[in-house]
């Protein structure tokens, strides 16, 4: 699409997490240090939270890269799982073979049995849940039994929960008292300021390889700051169709119309967008596509 016309290798702001484009943003900086310390205490739940889009998976994943050797985790990304299944997913992750599993008891032995010969190693062990929101009452229950194994020097297995404001809500339910009062260090992520919104732009496009002028200008990165919301999901969307729409015209930058254009085009960016530019934005696909096809270039 837009790559050669902008000179860049990759494209920057697509949706999937990749911790190559990872920018250590005061938020979530801050997240990674509450991970790191609180993994080093050894002991309780550990939660994330913050909205649709601000990046968990993102520090998900990062912190999964930069665990040292004396970590081993259990990572869990789609945690809507029954007690017997969440167990399951645990021994898989742990390297216990499911075939020789006789029962739910059997296979509770197994798991806390490897724990002690990993915990003999030398080794930490982390559950590592994202999502965490999903996680049916029951298995939230199990979540916290697992929690109970431990030494007379430490617990066997630390857990991590990365979730929606939802997690916030169901674990304030008198019935997770125990589960919340097992929660040791726990972070909100926040959305991005709009000097923090211009930084990431910044960072991604020089990360895909662009070097030249700045792409967006003054009032673009504005209107970008307040249609996301400083949610970094949402700026990655907008900025992509952004790019579209400059490229289709065959502008060097991106100026306020391409980003209030893109703007309309999305369904939970701000409603800001006049009826003249609602207009423009159902016509974005229609705009792309023709100019696409005009200078030859194949979707």
């Amino acid at each position: 699409m837009y790559l050669q016309h902008f000179g860049m290798r990759s494209m920057p702001f697509a949706l999937t997490p990749n911790t190559e484009f990872f920018f250590g943003l005061p938020p979530h900086v801050e997240a990674l240090q509450v991970l790191q310390v609180a993994l080093q205490t050894g002991e309780g739940f550990i939660k994330v939270t913050g909205e649709v889009g601000t990046g968990k998976t993102l520090i998900c994943r990062k912190l999964l890269n930069e665990l040292s050797e004396q970590f081993v985790c259990a990572w869990l990304p789609n945690p809507y799982l029954t007690p017997a299944e969440l167990r399951a997913a645990v021994a898989q992750e742990l390297g216990i073979l499911l075939e020789s599993v006789r029962d739910q008891q059997h296979l509770t032995g197994l798991i806390q049995q490897q724990l002690l010969t990993l915990s003999a190693q030398g080794k930490q062990i982390v559950l590592v849940l994202d999502e965490a929101q999903a996680l049916p009452d029951d298995s939230l229950e199990a979540l916290r039994l697992f929690t109970n194994l431990e030494t007379e020097q430490r617990k066997l297995v630390q857990v991590v929960l990365f979730g929606q404001p939802e997690l916030d809500q169901r674990l304030a339910q008198e019935r997770f008292r125990q589960l919340r009062q097992r929660i040791t260090f726990s972070y909100q992520l926040r959305p991005l300021c709009s000097a923090e919104v211009g930084a990431y732009l910044r960072h991604r496009l020089a990360v895909s390889g662009y070097q030249g002028a700045p792409l967006f200008s003054a009032a673009a990165v504005k209107k970008l700051a307040k249609s996301s919301r400083g949610i970094p999901r949402l700026i990655n969307i907008l900025a992509h169709k952004a790019l579209l729409l400059s490229y289709g015209a065959g502008l060097a930058t991106v100026t306020n119309k391409q980003l209030q254009a893109a703007v309309a085009d999305t369904e939970d960016a701000s409603p800001l967008a006049s009826l003249r530019w609602l207009w423009a934005g159902s016509l974005l696909l229609l705009l792309v596509a023709a100019a696409t096809y005009f200078k030859g270039v194949f979707w």
